[in-house]
């Protein structure tokens, strides 16, 4: 099947946006055809089994303009050519005047790469990512004279200064035809920003069910036993750790514990060093990045699962991570703080612990799931009853398979 529609990303594949892979499989799957056009070529040294299950192609962009002189130049004089040339340029110079960026640059000049080389079947684009990947979209759009789409997550909701949010949901400034997002924090947000606040729609990611096992049958602890925490995310300022490292230490001395981290990130060498400055070093393992099956297998033998996330200093947080959704499938009882949409799937004391994400704090809710052997299992088995009743993956996608059919017919 001939591909209509342009699928814009940051980079294929990523561990990280295992989201995206399953969103992209599913929409696959449901008879959607497309073609994925990356801004950046891989970094991760594995994959999910996940990515292997998709057919599309999948195309690079110049990562940098300079790395493909020859191929940008004939884009960029072909882009000259189409009809919505003047437009597109018009709309990438009153960006610039406003943030005159290498980044803004390669933008314009990689979505006349795409603009060149889609096929003259394209009839859409659908960018992931309101930041850098729906700024090509929309230049593009133009460009090619398409409609383009969105689907927003949450750096990208909150580090984008507001005028451009505003332009990419306006109709007036060549915006997207309509947007979704993955929690009702973030769309409550962007509809105050949209023209018209139909133009975003809220489309949980939820989790794909059949992708995980049964969970396992724990054990019930004892309070000697040792309390094994993991948990999985990026080392970066927003996932918190720095935080759960200094809770770690204000643990009681009694309490057998220890602290499994998946995941790589920036902040690896320092939270490794004040982990040693600590004390604690001797009872974490950092085991860095892990496909999907190592992660599910980590989680059927912890006892809790810890995600202390914030607001970074530049306002980047979290939205709704599906990793939380993937440890409550294992009925893994999950700690973590009320930030961003958190909330919109663990209430506190019902379907897990949301803390403050102050050591003390924190420290105080993990000794109470060690000291208290039954709340856990009872938390656990309410999340994964949420999962279920709530947050599985179909309903989303039906949207979602809805609203990009209907771009593609004109609607």
């Amino acid at each position: 099947m001939t591909a209509q529609l342009a699928v814009v990303v940051k980079g294929w594949p990523r561990l990280s946006e295992t989201f995206i892979a399953q969103e992209l499989v599913a929409l696959e799957e449901a008879g959607l055809a497309f073609e994925i056009w990356s801004l950046r070529h891989p970094t991760d040294t594995k994959t999910h089994p996940l990515h292997d299950r998709l057919q599309a192609r999948v195309r690079y962009l110049p990562e940098y303009l300079r790395d493909e002189p020859d191929r940008v130049a004939t884009a960029m004089s072909a882009a000259e050519k189409l009809p919505g040339y003047q437009a597109a340029n018009a709309a990438f110079e009153a960006d610039l005047a406003r943030d005159d960026t290498p980044n803004r640059h390669r933008r314009f000049g990689q979505a006349c790469v795409l603009a060149h080389e889609a096929p003259a079947s394209l009839r859409a684009l659908y960018a992931h990512f309101l930041h850098t990947p729906s700024s090509v979209a929309r230049y593009a759009s133009i460009l090619r004279d398409v409609p383009w789409s969105f689907s927003a997550h949450a750096k990208d909701i909150w580090t984008s200064p507001a005028w451009e949010l505003r332009e990419k949901l306006s109709a007036a400034h060549h915006g997207a035809a309509f947007g979704a997002t993955c929690t009702a924090f973030g769309a409550a947000h962007l509809r105050t920003l949209a023209d018209d606040p139909d133009r975003v729609d809220l489309v949980y990611h939820g989790l794909d069910l059949a992708r995980f096992p049964a969970p396992p049958n724990r054990r019930l602890r004892v309070p000697d036993d040792r309390l094994r925490l993991l948990s999985v995310g990026r080392l970066v300022e927003k996932k918190g750790f720095d935080n759960l490292i200094e809770a770690l230490a204000l643990l009681p001395e009694k309490l057998d514990w220890h602290w499994t981290h998946i995941g790589g990130g920036a902040l690896g060498p320092a939270l490794e060093a004040r982990a040693q400055a600590l004390g604690v070093a001797d009872r974490i393992a950092w085991r860095g990045a892990c496909d999907q099956p190592e992660v599910v297998a980590a989680m059927r033998e912890a006892d809790l699962f810890v995600l202390p996330s914030r607001v970074a200093a530049d306002g980047d947080r979290d939205g709704l991570p599906n990793v939380l959704m993937e440890a409550a499938s294992q009925k893994l009882p999950i700690l973590s703080t009320p930030v961003s949409a958190i909330p919109e799937f663990i209430r506190n004391g019902e379907h897990g612990l949301l803390s403050d994400d102050a050591p003390a704090a924190f420290a105080a809710e993990i000794c109470r799931v060690a000291d208290d052997p039954s709340l856990a299992p009872r938390l656990a088995e309410a999340a994964f009853a949420r999962l279920h009743a709530a947050f599985t993956m179909q309903p989303g996608i039906a949207h979602l398979h809805r609203r990009l059919t209907g771009l593609l017919d004109g609607r």
